[in-house]
């Protein structure tokens, strides 16, 4: 008996070399090659790819013979994109309300057709080059997490998802208008913050379901609570002895600054963050996640929607109030991460809806590497992933997407044209001439 335990023993410590020595080995030719994390365009470069894993970057060589070789010379080849701003599990028209459709998809919609929807538009994502995503809410009781798990496993393809589970928010969340004997359709959506102890609680349970990240609700404009700064400061306490981050939805100056105060990593949307604020985040280096749209998505959403031509006359103050703040923040040294929001069905696929987060960063006067980078290295960084993805480097995952374009010349252009669309070593998109 002894002598069968040994071997069996013995067995198994060489499967995992025996498995990684089978792995398959791919070389990348790339002609230009952008290094996230020093923000730069680098010529010939060779990457390794050996299984999930990038095995080494390098100057062109010659390969062994019978070497697969990959050739992306006429390309521009980039790491997977990040978009770290979705609601993958929760779409709308255009001419809709927020609350009566959120209403109406917890109460007439079951999990499962919402999660087949969900898997439909995360892989959209994927076949645009967006590789990665950060789901922060609107997907009911942990739909974004068993979203992930399936994609994880092979079930389904889409990009990786980094999930928050359900928004930790004040009481009445961001649904209006629901009648107090039926306030408990709200929870099926948020996670409702009692005080400050019900606050580390709510964390816990994240926890324990598998949570990437916490996301909480700083204002539920247009609802009027807030959580408290105790009990925001709470939620990071717990969240961070857990390597847990926390980013925070945030409409309001005011709500801004609570979180700042309590300590979270990123604030979600700003819109109206004052230039002190500003200050106050680029001293703590907390991450900006700037969503907003181009002007191009605003003239599609409001013609679906339904406006008259005498009810547009804000748009274009809109859309310059909101380059300017993106310019004030950019210009105080806030690091800003790309994110696009967009859950509003304007006609086109999610992932194609997403992109246009890259428009209004470019109308906002954003340089197109700077871009670039805010939506792969300084994405990553957010999420603590800055190893794994978010950049071309060795033992980061093989997520790597090629170009057609001039990048700096023509940038928009450019990401709309991906021709190849690799994650963790598996080919998932591929029309080079």
């Amino acid at each position: 008996m002894k002598k069968r335990y040994y071997l069996v023993v013995i067995l198994l410590a060489f499967l995992p070399l025996k498995s990684i020595a089978q792995q398959k080995s791919t070389y990348i030719k790339a002609g230009t090659l952008y290094d996230s994390k020093n923000n730069r365009l680098l010529k010939n470069k060779l990457i390794h790819v050996k299984g999930t894993k990038i095995v080494d970057v390098s100057d062109f060589k010659s390969l062994p013979d019978n070497t697969e070789v990959i050739d992306l010379t006429a390309y521009t080849v980039l790491p997977g994109l990040i978009d770290a701003h979705t609601h993958v599990l929760f779409s709308q028209e255009a001419n809709e309300d927020f609350a009566e459709h959120s209403v109406h998809s917890l109460t007439m919609e079951s999990d499962a057709l919402r999660t087949l929807r969900g898997a439909k538009r995360a892989k959209s994502y994927l076949l645009e080059g967006i590789t990665s995503i950060k789901d922060l809410g609107n997907s009911g009781l942990y739909l974004d997490v068993a979203l992930r798990d399936a994609i994880n496993e092979g079930t389904i393809e889409g990009p990786r998802i980094f999930a928050s589970g359900p928004i930790l928010a004040a009481e009445g969340g961001q649904i209006y208008g629901v009648l107090p004997e039926h306030q408990h359709i709200v929870e099926l959506e948020y996670r409702i913050i009692k005080n400050v102890e019900d606050a580390k609680n709510a964390v816990r349970e994240h926890v324990n379901q598998n949570v990437d990240v916490i996301k909480i609700c700083a204002d539920n404009i247009p609802n009027k609570t807030y959580l408290t700064v105790e009990e925001i400061k709470s939620i990071v306490d717990v969240a961070h002895s857990y390597n847990l981050k926390v980013t925070a939805h945030s409409i309001t100056n005011q709500s801004a600054l609570n979180a700042i105060e309590a300590g979270v990593d990123g604030i979600e949307h700003g819109f109206n963050l004052d230039d002190s604020t500003l200050d106050m985040m680029s001293e703590k280096q907390i991450f900006l996640v700037p969503t907003e749209n181009s002007k191009t998505y605003m003239d599609t959403y409001v013609a679906l929607a339904g406006y008259d031509e005498d009810d547009i006359d804000w748009i274009d103050g809109y859309v310059e109030r909101m380059n300017k703040r993106l310019k004030r923040a950019i210009e105080r040294g806030v690091p800003i991460v790309a994110g696009s929001d967009n859950y509003t069905d304007i006609k086109v696929s999610r992932g194609k809806s997403s992109k246009d987060m890259f428009r209004y960063y470019a109308e906002a006067g954003m340089k197109p590497l700077d871009i670039l980078q805010s939506s792969t290295y300084i994405s990553a960084l957010f999420l603590g992933q800055d190893n794994q993805i978010g950049q071309l480097t060795t033992k980061s995952n093989a997520d790597i997407i090629a170009v057609k374009g001039n990048i700096n010349n023509d940038f928009i252009t450019a990401l709309d044209n991906v021709v190849f669309v690799m994650k963790d070593g598996k080919i998932y998109e591929n029309e080079i001439e």
